[in-house]
């Protein structure tokens, strides 16, 4: 295997590229993780960076493109917005509402726009996403197909420490897994790739490429996308943001607590270490933590029946009469009506 990454200029193209000999016999395809940074609050600016990166992508011959968590809307990373206990500042206050701002409706105008992407370039994307449903943001994956069709979405379903003052909650409704051409494909975003019994739900839907966009650089992380490669029997692809700080607008419109004075425009604040790991736990391609980068590998499919063979977490190598899980996968919603309930028609004809 070689892989070939560049750090290019901002308005350059973002390759990164791997020739792999696969057994040719077995389906094979071609999966890119993008590792770039949002324009932070602004969305459309997004939006179009997102594309520049899936045509160049596409040019490849990759069939699937995963982008980082929070790519769409931003990953507010470093902000406190303003909240202790028992107090809020009105700086966090409007820091929110513009955050608020640069998320998206899912549907909606930029969902569409997301979907057209993915028809154009004829690639299966998945993107993250921070989802706005009324004035609750979620932190959320799309999916798309490669006809161009929004297939559906996941929503983190356990937001980590102080994400929790300004993401919602996911249910058990949005863990899907899609079965695509390319493969059953799901995700899971960041830390909740560390909760056994999420991933255990995954297997159960039958898995193969498991997309974990994350928000986490740090060393650790590529150990966890192993195990989770070797338990799953699945190929995991892990996408982050590489970021400097001037990524990010300046202060004093937007801080980094604790640490804003220590920072110059050129550091990092994200280092990426964004990887693709087979179902026997080899790492294919990365982690990168060079830069901004499209990270890239061939998945020969056959390499799921040959991982499995030796160990297949929900099938031969369960033990359902000692061990089971059972997933609550309706959705919960705070208000609910009876039939009942209904608004009264008023015959005003009876009335004086």
């Amino acid at each position: 295997m070689s892989l070939v990454a560049t750090a290019p200029p901002s308005d350059g193209p973002i390759i990164a590229e791997v020739d792999m000999g696969v057994d040719s016999s077995a389906p094979v395809v071609r999966a890119t993780v993008v590792q770039a940074c949002t324009v932070f609050y602004d969305t459309s600016a997004t939006l179009e960076k997102a594309e520049r990166l899936l045509a160049e992508a596409a040019g490849y011959g990759s069939q699937l493109v995963v982008f980082p968590e929070a790519f769409v809307g931003g990953y507010p990373r470093g902000s406190n917005f303003g909240a202790a206990i028992g107090n809020r500042t009105p700086k966090g206050r409007e820091e929110f509402r513009k955050y608020h701002a640069a998320a998206i409706d899912v549907p909606g105008p930029e969902v569409d726009r997301l979907a057209a992407m993915a028809g154009k370039y004829k690639v299966f994307l998945v993107m993250g996403v921070i989802e706005r449903d009324g004035y609750t943001l979620y932190c959320s994956v799309l999916f798309f197909d490669a006809q161009g069709h929004y297939l559906g979405k996941h929503r983190k379903m356990m937001p980590t420490s102080v994400e929790r003052i300004i993401w919602g909650f996911g249910d058990g409704s949005t863990i899907p897994v899609f079965d695509t051409p390319v493969g059953k494909i799901g995700a899971a975003i960041c830390w909740e790739n560390r909760m056994p019994l999420l991933r255990t739900a995954m297997y159960g839907k039958g898995i193969e490429i498991y997309c974990a966009p994350t928000a986490d650089s740090r060393p650790t992380w590529p150990a966890s996308m192993t195990h989770i490669a070797l338990e799953g029997g699945c190929f995991v692809l892990s996408a982050n943001q590489f970021c400097r700080r001037r990524d990010y607008p300046p202060a004093p419109e937007y801080v980094f607590a604790e640490i804003e004075e220590e920072l110059g425009p050129d550091s990092v604040v994200c280092a990426g270490g964004s990887l693709i790991i087979s179902p026997m736990g080899t790492v294919l391609a990365g982690p990168n933590y060079e830069g901004e980068a499209l990270i890239s590998a061939d998945l020969d499919l056959g390499e799921i029946a040959r991982a499995k063979f030796d160990f297949d977490v929900v099938g031969h190598y369960a033990r359902p009469e000692v061990l089971s899980l059972t997933v609550t996968d309706n959705p919960v919603s705070a208000v609910s009506y009876t039939a009942s309930s209904a608004a009264v028609k008023i015959d005003c004809s009876q009335t004086k």
